[in-house]
């Protein structure tokens, strides 16, 4: 066989060298094609190895682009996107896929050659009630849908398959996606007396009167707390309770009697809790305090990694519906339903813009304290807990147009909506429900911030007075929850954000 310097043609002089034809397109096409030519031989030696001929060889069948429409929970699985060797959402589809025949063995170890794409991402724990990922599949079985769901958890759906053109992308477009968090109302109880948190707002109000209104429903609901503490323990055990300091984990002893106190006293105190209903006040206090967000603003506060100046920071939200209070569950926790409505989100934008509406709101702050977090001073928004979010649904509002254009049925999930609605309140719904009855994980999560009392580190500058002080730096790392406010410097919007 010849050489490939002998298949290389020669050139006069005056043409271009070696190296310049290895730049071009042309290069790049023969070495593609080559490459395919030799991976083929590769297949072809291998099936040999294994007994395989061509009589046996799985038939070539055609594969369609399709734009497929998923519903799922996320627990127990390490989000949507592919992550081996962390069981995610994706692995169970494509596995079910090639299961049910809608994808070949041959392409079966490595979703790129399928085009696989997701609309959108979850993180960890996240559940969806419509999805869409669009690849290429091999539909002519009238049974496909039915064999792809057989062979997934009964936590995840496949809902339909919708025929698109080759050039659509999901993700790319999507104009726009629908988000939905479950909140029970008793985050909006303030700071628990005492707390770290409680003291600085206290504190702040001294400072800076007339910014922060008393809240008297949170009073009430701890003047009830303490005074049935009060019938239930003595003033023994509730000195014990209030001293008690937990062990290291290797000597913690779940017999140990203080434990028992705080665990009783714990458990007064969620029954509490779950007994909580909101006022209309308070809840319309939220709801303008989610207003706040709608529009195009600077959201570098509400994710991870972006500066003030960063353009990507600005995202557009259309529109927030909060829902009236609903009581659900054996505990008869009292609960409202977010949704938020915006042309694209963030790493964590959901969580901590929930989490921001929600201390403002419980901390009596005024609600354009979310305004001015879109300024260019930075401040340690915590995340809400995962267990409330969910993916309602991507919207490809433009892009039907153009599939109608082409002849395609529009990617739309209204048409599957009480299947949708079943799935979500057996396995979405009951699931959040169940867990925040036992595990606590809003009380636990609010908790933790009203105790935590580490403070920023930044030092007053000598010569400085006390006013002045809390006018150029913040105290704590919720400071912006406190009547001072946040600090933004009196520079223009252009100016460099603090770090």
């Amino acid at each position: 066989m010849s050489s490939e310097s002998d298949l290389r043609p020669e050139y006069a002089d005056d043409q271009p060298g070696e190296e310049a034809y290895k730049r071009g397109n042309q290069h790049k096409w023969t070495k593609t094609r080559r490459s395919d030519y030799d991976r083929d031989d590769t297949a072809d030696s291998d099936s040999k190895k294994f007994g395989e001929t061509n009589a046996n060889k799985e038939p070539r069948l055609p594969k369609r682009k399709v734009a497929v429409m998923v519903g799922f929970c996320g627990t127990g699985y390490h989000g949507m996107q592919y992550n081996p060797p962390n069981p995610t959402i994706e692995s169970e589809l494509f596995n079910a896929f090639v299961k049910a025949g809608a994808i070949s063995k041959a392409n079966s170890t490595d979703l790129r050659k399928s085009g696989f794409m997701r609309a959108a991402r979850t993180d960890k724990g996240v559940h969806a009630g419509g999805n869409v990922i669009s690849l290429k599949l091999i539909i002519e079985d009238p049974d496909i849908l039915k064999k792809i769901n057989d062979n997934l958890p009964e936590g995840i759906r496949v809902w339909d398959f919708k025929r698109v053109n080759k050039a659509f992308d999901c993700r790319k477009m999507c104009s726009s996606r629908w988000y939905e968090y479950l909140l029970p109302t008793y985050s909006f109880i303030g700071p628990k007396p005492g707390s770290a948190l409680f003291e600085d707002i206290e504190l702040s109000k001294v400072e800076k009167p007339g910014v922060i209104p008393a809240d008297e429903e949170s009073a009430g609901f701890w003047a009830a707390f303490n005074k049935d503490a009060v019938k239930t323990f003595s003033e023994a055990e509730l000195s014990e309770i209030n001293e008690y300091v937990p062990p290291p984990r290797n000597e913690f002893d779940e017999t140990d009697p203080t434990y028992q106190l705080v665990r009783q006293f714990k458990q007064l105190e969620n029954t509490h809790r779950r007994a909580y209903r909101v006022s209309t006040a308070k809840l319309e206090a939220f709801r303008a305090a989610m207003a706040q967000y709608l529009g195009p603003h600077n959201f570098h506060n509400f994710t991870l990694g972006k500066d003030f100046k960063d353009p990507s920071a600005i995202r557009f939200m259309k529109e927030i519906k909060v829902s009236d209070p609903f009581v659900i569950g054996e505990c008869k926790t009292e609960w409202v339903s977010i949704k938020i409505h915006g042309q694209s989100f963030m790493l964590h934008q959901i969580r901590k813009m929930i989490s921001m509406a929600t201390l403002v709101t419980r901390c009596s702050c005024p609600a354009d304290r979310i305004t001015e977090s879109y300024g260019a001073q930075k401040i340690n928004i915590p995340k809400a807990p995962a267990l409330g979010l969910l993916l309602e649904c991507p919207v490809y509002e433009g892009y039907n147009k153009r599939l109608q254009e082409f002849g395609y049925a529009p990617i739309n999930f209204d048409e599957y909506q009480n299947e949708m609605d079943a799935f979500k309140m057996k396995y979405i719904y009951d699931k959040i429900y169940q867990e925040e009855v036992d595990e606590n994980v809003f009380n636990a999560f609010f908790s933790y911030i009203d105790s935590f009392s580490k403070v920023t580190g930044v030092h007053s500058e000598a010569g400085l007075a006390g006013s002045e002080v809390s006018d150029k730096f913040q105290k704590s790392v919720f400071d912006f929850l406190t009547a001072r406010g946040i600090h933004n410097p009196k520079s223009n919007a252009n100016s460099k954000p603090l770090e």
